[in-house]
């Protein structure tokens, strides 16, 4: 009876000791998105089943009036565009993405920083700036237009500007480092014996990329997909400067519905239509990313 005593008694105490160095570690993290995620995302929802009101702002009476407005085909085009653009320029970031991130992964050592700091160094400069210098380039009597007619490749300016493909342009400038560095991570933590035995085993390039490096490299794949897909489709400066307001996106929408219409309980959801989405996307992420990894263990 003595003796189970003092065991329970300091079982209890480590415990305590435990949950302590859990609050110590963890509890700033979840007190940040606790502040700044959870309760935004709250306010969004509780916002989104009560009317506007007839000056803006809210009456707080529920209706489902604004999930049925959201169904409309005008909405929904312009979702289905903004997962369009979205999709596109996260496709034409992993084909610019993993050959730009494996050649700096086969680098020398003292190679390998200064193609990181090249890679990185947009963001030295505000994003704003840096779309407005699109519109240097692409305007008809931008450098673009103007090279192309000092050596006569073409004969009248393009219209480059103002066009879904200058949004994609825009977009893929400002986040493609950001599917870059974690394929760089993936790649980088690789053995390189492995594509050795698979050499020796007979396997060809394109077979050992497909079966032993793609694999390996499907969460650097995958989180590079998730950090260019998920900020393409929210973005609203590139389309309102690049797209000239032909084009519009669903953050496009999300922000006239705050700040221009008022019309915040309709706004809350269309962004819990993205947020849900972005849940989607997160889900498969975590599928295929168990799917890449079992297959690289076969």
């Amino acid at each position: 009876m003595t003796s189970t005593i003092p065991t329970r008694v300091s079982r209890d105490s480590e415990k305590r000791r435990d949950l302590l160095e859990r609050m110590v570690l963890q509890g700033p993290g979840l007190l940040f998105i606790t502040i700044f995620m959870a309760t935004p995302i709250t306010l969004v929802a509780i916002y989104s089943i009560f009317q506007r009101g007839r000056f803006g702002g809210i009456v707080y009476k529920a209706t489902t009036e604004n999930f049925t407005r959201a169904l409309d085909p005008v909405y929904l085009g312009v979702l289905t565009d903004s997962l369009k653009i979205a999709g596109i320029t996260t496709i034409l970031a992993i084909a610019i993405g993993y050959p730009t991130a494996y050649a700096i992964a086969k680098l020398p050592t003292k190679w390998r920083s200064i193609a990181l700091v090249l890679v990185v160094m947009p963001f030295w400069t505000n994003f704003l700036i840096r779309t407005y210098s699109w519109i240097m380039l692409f305007n008809r009597e931008g450098l673009l237009n103007h090279a192309l007619l000092k050596f006569n490749i073409i004969h009248t300016p393009l219209d480059l500007l103002y066009t879904q493909s200058a949004v994609v342009v825009g977009l893929l400038y400002g986040y493609l480092p950001l599917m870059i560095l974690p394929l760089y991570a993936s790649i980088e933590r690789l053995d390189p014996q492995l594509g050795e035995a698979a050499a020796n085993l007979g396997a060809t390039r394109t077979r050992a990329f497909f079966s032993l490096t793609l694999p390996l490299t499907a969460s650097g794949l995958i989180a590079g997909s998730i950090f260019v897909f998920i900020p393409s489709l929210g973005n609203f400066i590139v389309p309102e400067l690049l797209g000239g307001g032909k084009t519009v996106m669903v953050g496009n929408l999300i922000r006239d519905q705050f700040l221009k219409a008022r019309d915040w309980p309709f706004g809350s959801v269309l962004a819990l239509s993205v947020i849900a989405l972005v849940f989607i996307f997160f889900m498969l992420q975590n599928a295929v990313e168990k799917r890449f990894s079992s297959d690289a263990h076969d």
